[in-house]
């Protein structure tokens, strides 16, 4: 992939953390009070659902297994992790212990999938983990075990999560809307249980109500999680892993545009930190250190000459 291209794919990628960002604003202005469960679960099910018919493509064979674990870690035990986080941590301490996420991504990207630690990959997280607080943080410093251990849960299943879906890409002849399905669905389903014993079901919806959910099903899971994976599959796990930093950015801008919250310098200094950290995330490795497929032409390497064939065509695994 050429740099201008994968700069091209990261912007793109970075549509979905910026509309997760969103979600706060979503859920407290548009969603029924203290249903976190509930948003998560509505979030994933039906989108996997409707994707699910529109392809009428099922899993087979090891991909019901990768399926669920994938959704899991994505999708469902993830977003239940971070509202426990949510609801027992003030002050964005869950953000700030978030952060740790794409530190993880790296040290599982170098043994699983090869991606190599370099220099530029230190330094974004050293930004991004103090970039994240300046933004967060409200002066609070009160710790609740249970939401720091649920934080720390939730950051290592997304940085597996991502490392896992570099690692077994996509079945052939698989697109990626099914693919996305199939998550969401595993991904509702489990956090389904823990909507039905811990919440329940709301007695009334509004209107309101349901445009949040829509919201929630159509741009926060469906689009978001596809654009998502898309950018996994194209991009190093630790670019993608960066990207993640920018939610907490677009939460709190729609925080000042909307919900009438401060902006400080101090939020300012943050979010230009984590910027900086996100687009050193992107920068493509020396040529020397790039395999094969790193390069522009790897898809459709020609190698002519008297001891062989015309031309051998090189396919991507």
């Amino acid at each position: 992939m050429s740099d201008g291209r994968r700069f091209r794919t990261a912007g793109v990628t970075a549509l979905a953390p910026a509309i997760w960002g969103s979600t706060y604003l979503v859920t407290t202005e548009w969603l029924p009070p203290d249903r976190p469960l509930l948003a998560t679960t509505v979030r994933a099910l039906p989108g996997g659902l409707i994707l699910l018919a529109l392809t009428c493509l099922l899993p087979t064979g090891a991909w019901w297994w990768r399926s669920l674990v994938l959704g899991t870690l994505n999708i469902g035990a993830f977003n239940v992790l971070l509202f426990v986080a949510a609801y027992r941590l003030p002050g964005g301490i869950a953000a700030m212990i978030m952060a740790v996420q794409p530190m993880i991504v790296l040290i599982l990207a170098a043994s699983l999938v090869g991606d190599r630690i370099r220099g530029t990959h230190i330094v974004a997280c050293l930004l991004g983990a103090a970039g994240v607080p300046m933004l967060v943080y409200q002066g609070t410093v009160a710790l609740n075990t249970v939401g720091v251990l649920a934080a720390l849960v939730a950051a290592a299943c997304m940085a597996v999560g991502i490392t896992l879906t570099k690692r077994w890409g996509r079945p052939d002849r698989v697109g990626l809307l099914p693919f996305t399905g199939w998550q969401l669905i595993a991904g509702g389903l489990v956090s389904l249980p823990f909507t039905l014993i811990l919440e329940g079901l709301p007695a009334t919806l509004t209107g309101s109500n349901l445009l949040g959910f829509g919201y929630l099903t159509s741009l926060g899971a469906v689009l978001s999680y596809a654009l998502w994976f898309r950018g996994i599959e194209r991009l190093p796990a630790p670019a993608v892993s960066f990207l993640a930093l920018g939610s907490p950015i677009v939460a709190t801008l729609l925080g000042y545009l909307f919900l009438r919250q401060t902006l400080s310098i101090v939020q300012m200094v943050g979010t230009i930190a984590i910027i900086v950290a996100v687009l050193l995330a992107q920068r493509p490795p020396p040529r020397s250190w790039r395999r094969p497929a790193d390069f522009p032409d790897s898809d459709n390497l020609t190698v002519s000459g008297p001891a062989s064939p015309p031309t051998v065509s090189a396919r991507r695994r």
